[in-house]
This record gives C-alpha cells, structure tokens and sequence, in this order.
C-alpha cells in the first residue's frame, strides 16, 4: 500500500510552530516510505477563515521546504460532496433528521448540568417518523452511532485508546442550512484523498473516536492514526507567545535559517539516539513514528539559537552575503554583495541568527563619513589618534593588501612604536568599523580594500 498523508491546517491564523512540526512530520513521514504528501486547507469556517491566513500558511510552508504533491484541496469547495455523503448515509439507516429547536437543546443541556450528567444529545428524534415534525423546522443529519460497546483507537504513538460508546452522542454531519460539520468534512475529505496515515496534534484524538464512527458508518476503510504530544514552553507550561507560539513568518524575521527550524522542529519530539544535528537527509533516512515520544516537548530558544548558529556557519557564504544584503534594504548592491562575501567567514564565526549577522555586517554597508558609537569614540584618544596618523601613513605604503601582510605591518609598527598591538589595533577597529568589536581586524581591512580603509582613517582623524 502506498503511503498517503496529508497536512490540514485551518486558515484561521498563521502558520505556528506546532503546526509547522506537525507539517514536518507528515512531509518526512511520506519521503521516507517514499509516498506522497498533500495539503488541504480547512476553510469551512467561513467568518474566521482568510485569504491572508493561507498565503501564510502556503508561504510559511515553502519557505520551510515541504513541498507538497498534487494541488491544495480546498475543503469549503468540496461541500456537495460532503451533503452527499450525509444523504447517502441518511439512506442508508446510519444517519437521521434531527427537529430539535435551540430551544429544546438548550433545555437538554441545562437538565444535564442539573443532573451532574455529561452534556450530550439525549436522541429524542433517533428512531422518530420525520412525519412527527413540528411545521416550519429544518432539520439537521445526525450519525445514529453505536450506543452499546467501544470505539477503540489503535494509535501508532499513544498506543490502544478506546471509550465506551455510550459516552458518545449522535453528532451533526450536517447542519439546518445544508452546511457540512467540520468533523464530517474532515472524514469525507480524508476518505477521498486516500489518506493512509493521519499525523496531528493529540488535542484531535477525541476527535478520533467521532470520526471512526462515521468511517464505520459510511463502510470505508480507516486510516492509521498517530497522535503527536503538544509543545509546550521550556518553562513546561502550554505554548503561549512568550514561549515561542509564533508564527512562521516570525521566525524568518527573526532570522533563522529553514534548514535549521527543520532540524529543531525534528528533534521536538522525536528522536535519534544522541543526534542532535539531523541533516534533512537523514530525516527522511531515519525518520519513522516508533520514535516520537508521548511525553509534551519542551520548545528552548537557547537551544535553537545554538543550532541556527552551527547552520549559518555551514552555510555557503553567497547565500549569507544575499540574506544579510536583503536585510540591510541593498538587495542588489553588486559592489556590497562582493564585500559581505569576503567578509562572511570572519562575521558568521560567532552569529545565531541572520538578524545578529545582519547587524554585525552594518559596517560593510555603512557610507562614510561612519558613526562612531559611544565605546568606539572612547578609543579616540589624542594618543590613539597621533597612532592612528601614524600608521595610516605606514599603511599607504603597503605592498599587498591581504590580511597576513598587514598584520605583520601592523605589528612591525607596534613593535618599532614600542606600544602593544591592542593600542594600534583597537584604535584601527573603531575607525573602520565604529565600534569596538568586529572580526578579525586585518581580514576586515582586506575586504574594505586599500582605498576604504584608508578613507575611513581619514574620515576619522578629520573629524
């Protein structure tokens, strides 16, 4: 049989970070056993449901890499196809007309709480002739479900689940105006797309028991369930936005690399002995659902930041110099993508996330005169300036203008002052750059060439 998932996301909102991983999971779940990967966007909730949200949603989706097979399924245009259903099974003996008033529902409900029962329909209109209905009512299609026995889940990660039929109600498949109820599009639209394995959040496993029934009813085959654990926040709490329940598209702002968003998302509740660092590769070589733990993963800024950090540093220098470009508003500034890319190994050493990349890199892009920041103008002493004018002279006589060779002038200047190298270094940095920390000072002098940094000490010592 071949594998089938799907990911089905409501447009309600953006593309979050659960629902990202669980995006994740199906894509990784169907490479590896070399089967196919849909989306469908449940947009049955026409008051909430719009069209920015699922831009997002595709966006968020792209950006991350899970290309999806065949074209999205829009659930709110396979609404026939759903009342079809409901009418087929109201034929068949599995469903009935249901003429409760919100009045009467209402009443059941309170005679419910009074009596400390669970809220459920109580079935009045289960075996009732149609002929008995009130005049001018229209009604719904309720599924007539199994009232004695189990319904039982076998879940590929929270293992044998059941409940007790009686404890289930006959829910709405389809609503007074003809509109379908989400749980009864959901199966409908799973059947039709041939979904062989459904992977979601565990907050959908009651849902479950819902939908066996109406699998049950309608005589198809059921799909495997797997019913991932939540995220929650490092603090162990629900995700909430100061955890990180934010959107995509947030953490592309904040300058994470896809790749590695992947790997994290991965490693949130699933995992590979000791490996930390899981290639996209590997995750469709490794990936399956015997792995993924029932226990709530706990998301870790800290813990992403490190890892964004050892993917920008394996990352290819051009599509850095292109990311931090874009960032700093110069997208197609030739002359500066040719700077950034000369300069990326010394400023991706030590930075997490492109936005830090990108600030570190502002000095590159900066136009002269530069402005100093408060430390840096700090260093600007008369002694650090009669060095400053000295060594710029020094340095106008250069024969190669590599790294090595001006270090070693710079040094010789040091030791022939008799001044330490940080008394001429640091002075140089702050001229250069406008502030006291940037990559290694040589390779920065390198990459602004000989007619900029000369340019920049000017500006420096004229002003």
């Amino acid at each position: 049989m071949s594998i089938v998932t799907r990911f089905a996301p409501s447009p309600t909102g953006f593309l979050h970070i659960g629902g990202a991983r669980t995006a994740l999971f199906n894509w990784l779940y169907a490479r590896h056993h070399g089967g196919t990967y849909r989306l469908r966007i449940e947009d049955t909730d026409r008051q909430r449901s719009t069209k920015e949200a699922i831009d997002a949603i595709v966006e968020g989706l792209k950006w991350l890499g899970l290309d999806w097979d065949g074209e999205i399924v829009f659930q709110f245009a396979r609404a026939q196809r759903h009342a079809e259903v409901a009418r087929e099974l109201l034929a068949a003996g599995k469903a009935y007309y249901c003429y409760c008033s919100a009045e009467e529902l209402d009443q059941m409900r309170e005679a419910a709480r009074a009596a400390g029962k669970p809220v459920r329909y109580d079935g009045r209109w289960r075996d009732r002739d149609p002929k008995d209905a009130p005049a001018g009512v229209k009604p719904v299609i309720r599924l007539k479900a199994p009232t004695t026995g189990e319904t039982i889940v076998h879940d590929k990660v929270q293992g044998e689940v059941k409940v007790a039929n009686d404890q289930l109600d006959d829910m709405i498949l389809l609503r007074s105006d003809g509109t379908p109820t989400y749980m009864h599009a959901v199966v409908v639209d799973d059947h039709d797309m041939g979904i062989t394995q459904v992977i979601r959040g565990d907050d959908h496993l009651t849902n479950t028991f819902r939908q066996l029934q109406i699998y049950q009813a309608a005589g198809w085959e059921a799909p495997s369930f797997a019913h991932i654990p939540l995220i929650h926040g490092a603090d162990g709490a629900k995700l909430s936005k100061r955890h990180g329940a934010l959107g995509v598209e947030a953490y592309r702002e904040m300058g994470y690399l896809p790749e590695a968003l992947r790997n994290y998302l991965l490693r949130l509740g699933w995992g590979h002995g000791d490996d930390e660092i899981i290639s996209t590769e590997q995750a469709i070589q490794w990936f399956d659902l015997d792995a993924v733990g029932r226990a709530p993963s706990r998301f870790d800024f800290a813990k992403l930041d490190n890892l964004n950090g050892h993917y920008i540093r394996e990352t290819d220098d051009a599509r850095l110099a292109r990311e931090v470009a874009e960032r700093l508003g110069r997208a197609g500034d030739a002359t500066l993508l040719a700077r950034l890319q000369a300069g990326m190994p010394g400023l991706k050493a030590r930075a997490k996330t492109l936005k830090e990349l990108a600030e570190n890199a502002k000095f590159y892009a900066a136009a002269r005169p530069l402005t100093l920041d408060d430390k840096a103008r700090g260093q600007m002493t008369p002694e650090a300036r009669g060095v400053l004018t000295a060594l710029r002279a020094a340095l106008a006589g250069a024969a190669n203008w590599v790294a090595a060779d001006l270090e070693a002038l710079a040094r010789g200047f040091a030791e022939a002052k008799a001044v330490k190298l940080g008394q001429v270094a640091q002075p140089l940095r702050a001229a250069l750059t406008g502030a006291t920390t940037s990559p290694p000072i040589f390779e920065v002098m390198q990459v602004l060439g000989r007619d900029e940094t000369l340019g920049r000490i000017d500006d420096c010592l004229t002003a």
